[in-house]
């Protein structure tokens, strides 16, 4: 076996594992900032913290459901200031693709399109009189 066939044949093997190495991000983002309250199973806490599986927030317009983590919402924090996009996505596109649901993965720069529209909400309703 040629270098330069190994080399090639190591290439694939790595592109081929991308995907389940981008899978594993997000599920440990997810472990790491999200499961104590939504469980790593996504059934969440009744009453307290709602369910990802099968929700059909988590699997619509992922517009809503990045805003809403981007922003926070009724108790949960915003995590705007401490997820970069990239880790967002991941997390996001995990959420939206486990325990049966079938929501579509989000990208990164549908992250950064919705930070910044938020950014420019948030500008606009400080402008307003009070």
């Amino acid at each position: 076996m040629t270098f330069a066939y190994r080399l090639a044949a190591l290439s694939l093997a790595v592109g081929l594992a991308a995907p389940a190495i981008a899978s594993a991000d997000g599920k440990s983002l997810f472990n790491d900032n999200c499961s104590a309250c939504h469980q790593v199973t996504g059934k969440g806490v009744k009453g307290a913290f709602p369910a990802l599986a099968g929700s059909p927030f988590v699997q619509g317009p992922p517009l809503v459901l990045t805003t809403t983590v981007l922003n926070g919402r009724a108790g949960m924090p915003a995590f705007k200031d401490d997820l970069t996009d990239a880790d967002l996505s991941a997390i996001l596109t995990y959420v939206r693709a486990s325990w049966g649901n079938k929501g579509a993965a989000v990208k990164p720069a549908d992250v950064a399109k919705a930070r910044v529209a938020a950014k420019a909400a948030a500008k606009a309703r400080g402008l307003q009189a009070h």
